[in-house]
């Protein structure tokens, strides 16, 4: 089995964040490649795709921890590309992808962590969160009349709310890495030219039109404002047991293995193995090897 490189993986680890406290987002050029080739990261990522469905078979086989990625980014980023080739050697059975987005009236009607908290993945499985409870400290905090909307007691919508939801995540990942449930976060950040240029090629290409919204268009007013909320998202929220990473996205090649590697990595910690069978198992399976043997043809 071809096995994802050393230098590989410690591209990935360039980007990650276990301690946002002096992070800028300024620090990650969008377009950066980390001196590869296309050709380069293609290989690698082929070998990335191999080595990830082997540890996930090790994962759900022996069914002890839960892996949740957790993907963040502004439009046409390539979130979904970036599933869709990271994740394509993976067994279905053992991933569950959620994408979020507006509230319905019954979220609403709950905490801010209740609708992503249902789809949390089970032991043995990745769980995908393609956007996740960040968006409360981000479309939430851009657009404030979103947070009107939440019907929160006015005496709790204070000043500090924001710190307070930072408070809440930290918390809630820490619940959950107690619990068996590794968490892995990226942000895939893309600059604005690229995503000008994304968007084009939205319209210009009829079988992509269905992607584009002109809700898209005006979001980038706030550019700035999403900026800064990114910014201090991941310097509130970037730990050594649930770091992020800021992923140059202009190039998704680069994105793709990037992403491919930091699961890798993280995958590598856990000592997957599959099961061994104690004695009781084996005799199980001897005398299942009689009975099929025994059988007439």
């Amino acid at each position: 089995m071809n096995q994802l490189t050393k230098k590989a993986r410690e591209h990935a680890r360039t980007f990650r964040i276990d301690n946002g406290k002096d992070f800028r987002l300024k620090s990650v050029d969008p377009a950066g490649t980390g001196k590869l080739t296309k050709e380069e990261a293609g290989t690698e990522l082929e070998r990335g795709i191999e080595s990830l469905r082997g540890m996930q078979e090790k994962l759900y086989a022996q069914d002890r921890w839960a892996i949740l990625l957790i993907f963040q980014a502004m439009d046409a980023a390539g979130k979904d590309s970036a599933i869709k080739h990271v994740m394509s050697g993976v067994n279905p059975q053992g991933c569950q992808v959620y994408s979020f987005k507006t509230p319905s009236a019954e979220e609403l009607d709950h905490d801010f962590l209740w609708r992503t908290t249902r789809c949390l993945p089970e032991r043995g499985r990745i769980g995908i969160f393609n956007r996740s409870y960040y968006e409360e400290m981000l479309i939430v905090r851009v657009h404030r009349e979103l947070l009107e909307r939440q019907k929160l007691p006015p005496r709790l919508v204070t000043e500090h709310i924001w710190k307070e939801r930072f408070e809440d995540v930290n918390a809630f990942e820490r619940y959950l890495t107690r619990n068996g449930v590794l968490v892995r976060k990226f942000f895939l950040h893309v600059s604005k030219e690229e995503q000008k240029k994304r968007f084009l090629q939205r319209i210009d290409n009829p079988d992509k039109n269905w992607k584009f919204t002109m809700d898209d268009v005006r979001e980038r007013e706030y550019w700035d404002e999403y900026m800064a909320a990114y910014e201090e998202m991941i310097r509130r929220t970037a730990t050594g047991h649930a770091p992020w990473y800021a992923v140059p996205a202009d190039n998704k090649w680069f994105t793709r293995l990037v992403v491919s590697a930091a699961i890798i990595d993280a995958l590598k910690e856990l000592d997957l193995a599959l099961p061994k069978l104690d004695r009781e198992k084996l005799k199980e399976l001897a005398e299942a090897r009689a009975v099929l043997e025994g059988e007439n043809s």
